[in-house]
C-alpha cells in the first residue's frame, strides 16, 4: 500500500478528542487523506459541506469524525431517545459498513448509542430496539427512515426525537437520487430541524445533487478533491492506482473467457458485475459448477434477508468471487479486492467508474476488466472523454475451453437452470434496450443468435423484442422443454401437480366452451332467419318503390300525350319534353288511342 496523505491527524487546526485519535490508531490510519483534511475542519467549524472526491478516498471518516466531535461539544448531553446525528445512505450494504466503522469509535464513547435502520429487517423490532436502547446516531436507508417517521402509533415519535438533531449526512448523494429516493429525501428534510449541519458526500456531482445542495444546505462550502499528478490535470474520476482494461470478444465467447480468467486467478478476490438480478442468479449458478475450489457467492437487490449475511461473509474472505449487480457498485469497501470484472457494461457511464472503484481503495493497487462486444468498442473512447477514464486493451486469452455444451447439459438436467437461463436472457435484452449510451449499445445491432448461444439457451424465448425475427444461426435442441424436470424432487412434484391441475382446468374450459358454442349456434341460426326476413322485406319495399317510380314516369308521359292529342302542344314539343326528363323516350305509337280514351 502507498500512503495517500495530507498530514497527521494531530495537524488539524481543530484538535480531535484523544479517544478519537486512539480509535484512528487502532484502525491503522495514522494519516489523513485529502478529502478528510479538507472536510473535517469545515464541518467542525459548523459549516455545511458538499464534498466530491473519487471513490475509495476515505469519505466515511470525513463525516464520522466530525459527527462525534460535534456531539461531544454539545452543551446539553443527549438523552437516550434524542437523535443527534443521522447518516442516510442508498444501500443496506453501505449502511452496514458505515455502522461498523462508527462502532469502532462509539465503543470508546459509551454515552452515545447508535442504531441501524435498513430494509430486510422487521420494522417492529427496530422500533422496540430504539425504545429500549435509544439511538443518538442513526445510520439508515431512506425508505426505512421515512417509514420510521410513520410509526407514532407503535410508540415511536421520531419527529419529536429529531428536534435535537445537530448533523445530517447524505452519503453517495447522487446515488440516492438515481435510485428514486428523491421523494423520501424531501419528506425527511421537511421533518428535520433547519438549524443543523448538513454534509453531502459523493464521487460525482450531478444536476440533481446540485438541486439538493440548494434545497438542503445553507451557504455550503464546496470541496472537490482530485488526485495529484496526471489525474489532477485530466480530472480523472477513478483512483490513479487502478489499472483499467477492456477485452473485445463475441457474445458466444464471453462466458468461456470469464471462466478461463477466474480459473487462472483462483487465489485472488473478485467482484463480477452483471446487468440484472436474473443474470446474477443464472451465471452465479454456472460459475459454482464450473470454477472449482473457490468460494462463489451471489448478491443482488431482490434478495431480502440473505444480503446482509452474504456481504459480511464475503468481506472476511481472503479470496473468492462475488457475483453481483450494481447494488455493490457504490461506496462499498470490501478489503483487498484484486479484480473488478464487468461482464456486462453498466447502464450509465458514472456507474462504470463506481464499479471500478471497488478496488484500488485508499492507496492500494487494483485492476478492473470490462468485456465488450465488437459493436461496443467505441465505448472505450466514450469513457475516455466522458469519464476521463482511459482503458488499455487485454487480448483474448488462448486455449480457452468451450464450456457452453456443459451449461446446456446442466439446463437439460435441471429445469431450475433452464428457467434461470431464459429469464437471464430476457432481462439482459430488456436492460440493453434501456442503456443510457443507446448510440453505442443499439438493440437493433445485437446478434441475438450469438447472444442466445452465449447464454447456452436450449430454445429462443418468446418476447416482443424477438417477434417476427428469424435466427438461422441458432439451432434449438430437439426436445420438448416442457418435459425437463426440476432436480429438486419437491419442486418437480409441485410442478407435476400444477400441470395436472392445468390439464384438468383446460378440459373443463373446453367443455364449457363447447356448450357455449352450441348455445351461440342456436342463437346465430335464429339471427340468420331474422336477417333473411329483414332482407326479403327490404327487397319488397325497394321493388314497390321501383314500380311506383315507373308508374309516375308513365303517367307523366301520358299527360304529355293528352296535351298533344288536344292540340295544346306540337309533336315536336312533346318529344322535346320527353327527352328533357332524362328517363325514357315514349313515342306516340307506344300508347294507343284507346288507352288515352280509356284514361280520360
Amino acid at each position: 500500500m502507498e500512503h495517500v496523505t495530507e498530514g497527521s491527524w494531530e495537524s488539524l487546526p481543530v484538535p480531535l478528542h484523544p479517544r478519537v485519535l486512539g480509535a484512528l490508531r487502532e484502525l491503522g490510519f495514522p494519516y489523513m487523506t485529502p478529502v478528510q483534511s479538507a472536510t473535517i475542519p469545515l464541518f467542525m467549524r459548523n459549516k455545511d459541506v458538499a464534498a466530491e472526491a473519487v471513490t475509495g478516498s476515505g469519505k466515511t471518516l470525513a463525516f464520522v469524525i466530525p459527527i462525534l466531535e460535534i456531539l461531544l461539544r454539545r452543551e446539553e448531553k443527549l438523552k437516550k431517545s434524542q437523535v443527534g446525528a443521522i447518516i442516510i445512505t442508498p444501500t443496506r450494504e453501505l449502511a452496514i459498513q458505515i455502522d461498523e466503522v462508527l462502532s469502532h469509535f462509539t465503543k470508546h464513547f459509551p454515552q452515545f448509542s447508535q442504531i441501524l435502520w435498513i430494509g430486510g429487517r422487521n420494522p417492529g423490532e427496530d422500533v422496540e430496539r430504539f425504545r429500549q436502547q435509544g439511538g443518538n446516531i442513526i445510520v439508515a436507508t431512506p425508505g426505512r427512515l421515512e417509514d420510521m417517521f410513520r410509526r407514532k402509533a407503535e410508540g415511536l415519535d421520531l419527529a419529536s426525537c429529531v428536534r435535537s438533531l445537530d448533523v445530517l449526512v447524505l452519503d453517495e448523494a447522487d446515488r440516492l437520487l438515481d435510485m428514486g429516493f428523491e421523494a423520501s429525501i424531501n419528506t425527511i428534510l421537511e421533518l428535520l430541524p433547519k438549524q443543523r449541519r448538513t454534509g453531502l458526500f459523493s464521487a460525482t456531482q450531478t444536476q440533481e445533487v446540485e438541486n439538493l445542495v440548494r434545497a438542503g444546505l445553507r451557504n455550503p462550502v464546496r470541496v472537490s478533491v482530485k488526485e495529484k499528478g496526471v489525474a489532477a490535470s485530466s480530472a480523472q474520476k477513478t483512483p490513479s492506482r487502478l489499472e483499467n482494461y477492456y477485452m473485445v470478444c463475441k457474445a458466444d465467447e464471453k462466458f468461456n473467457q470469464l471462466v478461463h480468467f477466474l480459473r487462472n486467478h483462483k487465489q485472488e478476490k473478485h467482484l463480477v458485475f452483471f446487468s440484472t438480478c436474473a443474470c446474477v442468479e443464472y451465471y452465479g449458478k454456472a460459475l459454482e459448477a464450473l470454477v472449482k475450489g473457490v468460494k462463489i457467492m451471489c448478491i443482488h437487490g431482490k434478495m431480502k434477508y440473505k444480503r446482509n449475511k452474504i456481504f459480511m461473509e464475503f468481506r472476511k474472505l481472503q479470496s473468492g468471487i462475488l457475483v453481483c449487480t450494481d447494488v455493490m457498485a457504490r461506496g462499498i469497501d470490501i478489503p483487498e479486492v484484486n479484480w473488478v470484472l464487468q461482464y456486462d457494461p453498466p447502464s450509465s457511464a458514472s456507474a462504470f467508474v463506481h464499479r471500478c472503484g471497488r478496488t484500488a481503495r485508499i492507496g492500494h493497487r487494483g485492476s478492473a476488466l470490462v468485456f465488450l462486444l465488437p459493436m461496443e468498442e467505441s465505448y472505450i473512447n466514450f469513457l475516455a472523454i466522458n469519464q476521463k477514464c482511459p482503458l488499455q486493451e487485454m487480448k483474448l486469452q488462448k486455449s480457452t475451453v468451450d464450456l457452453l455444451p456443459k451449461l446446456k447439459s446442466m439446463a437439460l438436467a435441471d429445469r431450475a437452470v433452464f428457467e434461470k437461463g431464459m429469464k437471464a436472457f430476457v432481462s439482459y435484452v430488456q436492460a440493453y434496450a434501456k442503456h443510457e449510451c443507446n448510440l453505442i449499445f443499439r438493440l437493433k445491432d445485437l446478434d441475438f443468435a450469438s447472444l442466445a448461444r452465449g447464454f447456452a439457451l436450449l430454445r429462443m424465448p418468446k418476447m416482443p423484442e424477438l417477434r417476427g425475427k428469424q435466427f438461422p444461426d441458432f439451432v434449438p435442441v430437439d426436445i420438448n422443454t416442457d418435459t425437463i424436470p426440476f432436480k429438486d424432487k419437491i419442486r418437480e412434484k409441485q410442478r407435476q401437480k400444477l400441470l395436472q391441475q392445468q390439464r384438468k382446468e383446460k378440459t373443463e374450459n373446453d367443455k364449457r366452451r363447447k356448450f357455449i358454442k352450441n348455445k351461440a349456434w342456436s342463437k346465430q341460426k335464429s339471427k340468420k332467419e331474422k336477417k333473411k326476413k329483414m332482407n326479403e322485406k327490404r327487397k319488397r319495399e325497394e321493388g314497390s318503390d321501383i314500380e311506383d317510380e315507373d308508374m309516375d314516369e308513365l303517367l307523366n308521359d301520358t299527360r304529355l300525350l293528352k296535351k298533344l292529342k288536344k292540340g295544346k302542344i306540337t309533336e315536336e314539343e312533346f318529344e322535346k319534353s320527353l327527352l328533357t326528363t332524362g328517363k325514357r323516350t315514349i313515342k306516340t305509337a307506344d300508347l294507343g288511342i284507346s288507352d288515352l280514351e280509356d284514361d280520360s
